[in-house]
């Protein structure tokens, strides 16, 4: 015969053991992004609407994670902070920065679902925005990128350059994020005064 008082115990510590043993409870990841669009005067004027379509990236880019590399270890091998990420993708939040930024200088801007007709699209492709270590706590971060202006009526290149923006940072996923977003700003606002003189 089943002795239940025994049944009932041993129910009862077996399910205390599986509490104990089963995956802790983890925080859920720290989520940044670029911070509010600043508020500065449109310096540069474009006479003409703009078309300005996704930002492209590779795979790496245009995920969530935060990238950075131990320059001092393996400068080949990036890595990603496990208990942060970005609130989108690098290449959305850039995309988003340029047509803020774009929009009080030009005629108008645009994207490909408006099905508007534009006078030129501007390209950008993302090639660096990460974050490095040359010591443990000597880190900075890089944004790159190459833009390609495009006249749509002659679809001919109008002209096509690489920036580069680096900031030092703290050695940590806030520091990365901040100065990442530092060093968007100030590279959209090279992109835009390039753009401004070209299409003059």
């Amino acid at each position: 015969m089943i002795n239940h008082k025994l049944l009932f115990l041993f129910i009862i510590f077996t399910g205390v053991a599986g509490c104990s043993i089963g995956p802790e409870k983890r925080e859920p990841p720290a989520v940044f992004d670029l911070g509010a669009q600043r508020a500065v005067p449109a310096a540069a004027r474009i006479n003409a609407t703009l078309l300005i379509p996704p930002v492209s990236a590779t795979p790496m880019l245009d995920s969530l994670n935060i990238i950075y590399r131990l320059n001092y270890r393996d400068a080949g091998r990036p890595e990603a902070y496990l208990e942060n990420r970005w609130a989108a993708s690098p290449a959305v939040m850039l995309t988003d920065r340029l047509r803020a930024r774009f929009a009080p200088a030009a005629r108008g801007v645009v994207s490909l679902q408006d099905g508007a007709r534009a006078d030129y699209s501007l390209r950008v492709e993302l090639e660096d925005f990460s974050q490095t270590f040359d010591a443990p706590e000597a880190s900075k971060v890089a944004v790159r990128l190459r833009a390609s202006l495009v006249n749509l009526e002659t679809r001919a290149l109008l002209t096509q350059r690489t920036f580069a923006v680096e900031r030092a940072a703290t050695p940590d996923a806030p520091g990365a994020a901040k100065s990442l977003a530092d060093a968007s700003d100030a590279v959209v606002d090279e992109v835009l005064q390039w753009a401004a003189q070209s299409v003059k």
